[in-house]
């Protein structure tokens, strides 16, 4: 599991249910119940949502830091920011828009619209980006400025 036992240990922490959790998301129960247990994969805004809502980073949610948050974390995704450090990692490690579509089994026009700030990136595409490029989710959305790469 990527995210899914973290969002429902933080739920269960503080005592909410999955109802109130689906209304915050401005979604049935049933939605949110398939998102925490990983059946359908959390749209990218909604996990930004519920991490700003625990004080939490996307790092912590992916399981790439054990640190809840960072100094100086921004609550909102920066689309166009996103865009540009997409296509940075991507001319850092000597990609191309092509070879990273096939990397993440999508198409061109897809890593166009995200450089360009047309679209978020995706979760699954997010995870597998930073896992295999060592950055971190918070940095790449823009909601940080450091650290770009994970310890």
């Amino acid at each position: 599991m990527i995210y899914g036992e973290k969002l429902k240990a933080l739920r269960e922490r503080i005592g909410l249910s999955q109802k109130t959790m689906g209304e915050l998301l401005n979604v049935i129960i049933t939605a949110y119940n398939q998102y925490e247990n990983e059946y359908v994969i959390i749209p990218t805004k909604h996990l930004n949502t519920l991490c700003n809502y625990f004080n939490v980073s996307l790092d912590y949610i992916f399981g790439f830091t054990t640190s809840t948050n960072y100094k100086l974390s921004k609550k909102d995704i920066n689309k166009t920011i996103s865009g540009i450090r997409l296509k940075d990692l991507r001319k850092e490690n000597k990609l191309t828009q092509e070879k990273l579509a096939k990397i993440l089994n999508v198409s061109r026009t897809t890593i166009t619209e995200y450089e360009r700030g047309t679209n978020i990136i995706a979760t699954p595409f997010l995870f597998d980006i930073c896992k295999k490029y060592n950055v971190s989710a918070d940095y790449l959305l823009g909601r940080i400025d450091s650290p770009k790469y994970l310890k």
